[in-house]
Parts: C-alpha cells; structure tokens; sequence
C-alpha cells in the first residue's frame, strides 16, 4: 500500500494536470449537487420577517485553492437556499477560526493566499455546524479522509457537533477503496463528488 506522501503527490500531479474546463465542468455539477441534498434546509429569508423566526442551518465549508473541487459558487448556492455558511480563516498552525461568508466581495485575501470572510471570528462555530464541507484529496470507503498534511481539520474537528455530518468534498475518482489511516485522523460520515453525488462511509 502507497504512504501519505505518494498519495498525496499522485492526486496533486492529477489534479495539476485537469484541464481549466474539466475543472469548470465538475465545479457547476457540484453547485446541482448542493441542490438537491437531502439534508432540511431552512426556507429562505422572507423579506419583512422578525428575525430569529426562522430555524438556522449553519455550514461550514471551504474556499477551494490548488485544485481542490468547488466554487465560490457553491457557497452563494448554499446560502441561496437559506443556510448561513461559515469559511475558515487560516492563523498559527492549530485549530481553524470560524467567520461567516457574507459573499464574494467580502472576501479578502489571507494567510497562504487563501481567500477568507473579512468579517470577525465566531466564537464556537464548529459547534454550530450541522454540516460540514471538508476539502480533502481523497477519501476511503471507511471514511478515512487524505488532507495536505498541514493537520489543520484534524485539530479543528474535535470541537465540532456530536451529531455534525462530515462530508468531505473530492472529486470521483478520489473515492478510494483504502487509505492508510493514523490515530489522529477523524472519519468522514460521506464523502460529495461532482458526478457520483452523495456517498454514505463506513465500515
């Protein structure tokens, strides 16, 4: 079986070698897949209304860079269809900071060039999440999930819900039969890809 690093290295040569309108292609096909998850979202926001009248449904998600699947697109479908989405804002090597996406123009650029909400850090966040949106290069069957290496999620996600569902976001061919798995790693519940739509993990 490959390590981490030449897993790693094969799906970032993969992904560097897609061409700008595969790219495109599977980033649309995601903005249909948020579509029609078949997880409650709240209705949307009906102008007039008292606030707060509404249950909210927080997300959390990422802003993909090198690669990764998605768009900022998806993150406007998500609030389209009344959920409040939450982005990490990168700092020190630890747990990831939380602030709320309020739209393409208020992002700004951030550690590592990631773009990120310019707006201030929400305290607890992940403990608000029902869902959340990890970018990963690759998942297994298990739900053991293949990041960067950095460990930023994997000492985030220990503050998240008990009941939070944990998707990580790859493309199709990056669910795998069998990763190599560590101690520290937390499992994915179901894995999103462009084409193959919602995956449920596990044993």
């Amino acid at each position: 079986m490959w390590d981490k690093a030449a897993w790693r290295a094969e799906i970032l040569a993969r992904r560097k070698a897609l061409a700008p309108e595969t790219r495109e292609h599977e980033a649309d096909a995601l903005i249909r897949q948020i579509g029609v998850l078949p997880w409650r979202f709240p209705a949307p926001p009906v102008r007039g209304a008292a606030p707060g009248v509404a249950e909210t449904m927080w997300v959390c998600a990422y802003v993909p860079v090198g690669g990764e699947p998605g768009s900022i697109a998806m993150l406007d479908a998500l609030r389209a269809r009344g959920a409040r989405v939450l982005l990490p804002v990168t700092g020190e090597p630890g747990p990831l900071e939380w602030a709320e996406y309020r739209g393409p123009e208020r992002l700004r650029r951030g550690r590592f060039g990631l773009r990120e909400p310019d707006g201030e850090p929400i305290a607890d966040a992940l403990g608000l999440a029902e869902v959340i949106l990890i970018p990963a290069l690759a998942v297994d069957r298990r739900g053991t999930r293949l990041g960067r290496g950095a460990g930023y999620y994997d000492r985030s996600l220990g503050t998240s819900r008990a009941d939070a569902r944990l998707v990580a976001v790859v493309r199709d061919d990056e669910v795998v039969d069998n990763l190599p798995a560590e101690s520290h790693d937390h499992r994915m519940g179901w894995a999103l890809t462009p084409f193959g739509g919602l995956l449920e993990l596990g044993e």
